[in-house]
């Protein structure tokens, strides 16, 4: 069993840390560079393991190559079961529990190491949240120990800019081939299935190792052909989920807002929040909650909350900050320059337009505040919320063209994209044509379980090009150099 919180730590004490240590359990490891690199023999015979495996995207792209997958981890019960089925390989579950004698030795190391600590939609704790943030550590003392010729790492894009940028300079910092790194040559690039024309617009970043120079290696070439959403879907599915009452009743509301839209006023590009509407509580230079600490709820008395809703008329302190917009609730003495933006577009949209929005609002007062808003990606399109790909998040209501598919997280069933023109909602096996998973002999028996393990998969099509790249780049690298290596895989 090891856990690791720290490398400053473990790799070379006498160093300043690049942020401070967790005081958590530590394991000394030998963090040295391998000397001389064992090539690989052969593409077609290379060795790989599977961390965090999830559904196996990195298993099926490597297999494709010709690897043999000779250890996974997942630490979900039931898709380390979904995995067996698929793979005849039954993954170790928490990888923290793992001895690393027991990681057999291999080639190539696959990782998509959990990104909700690192994601722009969560809270952003990095390598401090105690649960998933440092298991990147473990990946790192495998590296250590194994010394695997090459790595592929995936995870969301707010990694490379996650606190000011120095995550992505302690991650160089310890993969790479400065003094105390182990060694290995990096590269980083942002890339979605869409560059490879599967109509799926979700960037990841990508970050590739090898303890060969990469002065060959190229990332694979992106496609700008049009891309269909058409191309994923079934026709009359019928395990497709139906649109309930209150979805398409809200969605009705929000097709009538597009249509009482003046066709002289252009639906606007920014996320609208109704609660803005009819709203005056300060934002520019304070925000309710600077006003409550100051002053308690009387500094609020004489503004106005959501949907123009009049503060000082409520009695308690908790009916006044519930009146509030959820998004000026945050506990903060000053709001980020985007969330000042668009207050301010919202307020003065709906200052322009009072006279058509005013008798539509109290339509959308009964839903739910998420779906108070509503997102309009389809710039000149025509204004029929059916024509469209939709989506409920907790941004709001989204409506995207036909070419591509929102997206997928690790999603709800509310969550799941909504096929507006068959008023259904997208099937677990279409969304896995969206991550190149369709092949697979089996996905979680449970809908809900299902989509959120796509929403947490990669696409191995993605994984496959750049695997491809990185694998092919150094075997001309050694064959340059006079190293006994393999054909490259047709």
């Amino acid at each position: 069993m090891y856990h690791v919180s720290s490398w400053d730590a473990i790799s070379n004490p006498g160093r300043k840390p690049l942020r401070k240590p967790v005081d958590r359990p530590l394991v000394i490891l030998c963090c040295r560079k391998p000397e001389s690199p064992n090539p690989l023999n052969q593409m077609q015979s290379f060795r790989f393991v599977d961390l965090f495996a999830g559904l196996g995207g990195f298993h099926l792209a490597l297999d494709r190559l010709g690897g043999e997958c000779v250890f996974a981890a997942e630490w979900k019960e039931h898709l380390r079961e979904i995995y067996n089925v698929n793979f005849g390989l039954y993954p170790a579950g928490d990888i923290t529990s793992v001895s690393l004698k027991d990681i057999p030795d291999h080639d190539v190391l696959t990782a998509g190491f959990p990104c909700q600590p690192f994601s722009k939609a969560g809270e952003q704790l990095g390598f401090e949240c105690t649960e998933q943030g440092n298991l990147f550590f473990n990946v790192a003392a495998i590296l250590a120990e194994k010394k695997p010729k090459y790595f592929i790492l995936e995870n969301v894009p707010n990694l490379l800019k996650h606190d000011e940028g120095r995550t992505w300079k302690e991650i160089q910092a310890i993969l790479g081939t400065g003094e105390d790194g182990l060694g290995y040559h990096i590269a980083a690039e942002k890339l979605s299935p869409h560059n490879f024309g599967i109509p799926q617009i979700r960037e990841r970043v990508y970050i590739v190792g090898s303890l060969i120079p990469l002065e060959d290696f190229s990332w694979p070439k992106k496609t700008d052909a049009p891309t269909s959403i058409d191309t994923v879907l079934d026709d009359h599915p019928a395990d497709a989920k139906k649109l309930s009452t209150q979805v398409i009743e809200c969605l009705e509301v929000w097709d009538k807002f597009l249509k009482l839209c003046p066709e002289n006023v252009e639906p606007p590009w920014f996320p609208l929040w109704s609660m803005e509407w009819g709203a005056s509580y300060p934002f520019e230079d304070t925000t309710p909650y600077a006003l409550k600490q100051l002053s308690g709820m009387d500094g609020l008395k004489g503004f106005k909350g959501s949907h123009g809703c009049k503060i000082g008329k409520l009695r308690t302190i908790e009916e006044r900050w519930a009146a509030l917009p959820s998004h000026a609730r945050t506990a903060t003495l000053k709001f980020p320059k985007w969330k000042k933006d668009f207050i301010r577009l919202n307020r003065q949209f709906y200052a322009d337009n009072k006279e058509w929005i005013e008798p539509w609002l109290p339509e959308v007062l009964k839903f739910p505040s998420s779906l108070q808003k509503f997102e309009w990606n389809v710039k000149g399109g025509v204004r029929n919320i059916w024509d469209y790909v939709l989506q409920f998040r907790a941004s709001g209501v989204r409506v995207k063209r036909r070419n591509t598919a929102p997206s997928l997280i690790a999603m709800t069933d509310t969550q799941v994209p909504i096929i507006g023109w068959q008023r259904r909602y997208m099937t677990p096996h279409e969304c896995a044509r969206l991550q190149s998973l369709h092949t697979l002999k089996k996905l979680p028996d449970s809908q809900t379980q299902a989509f959120k393990a796509l929403g947490n998969a990669v696409n191995s099509i993605v994984v496959e090009s750049v695997a491809r790249a990185l694998i092919q780049s150094v075997t001309i690298i050694e064959s340059h150099s006079n190293h006994d290596v393999g054909a490259e895989k047709a």
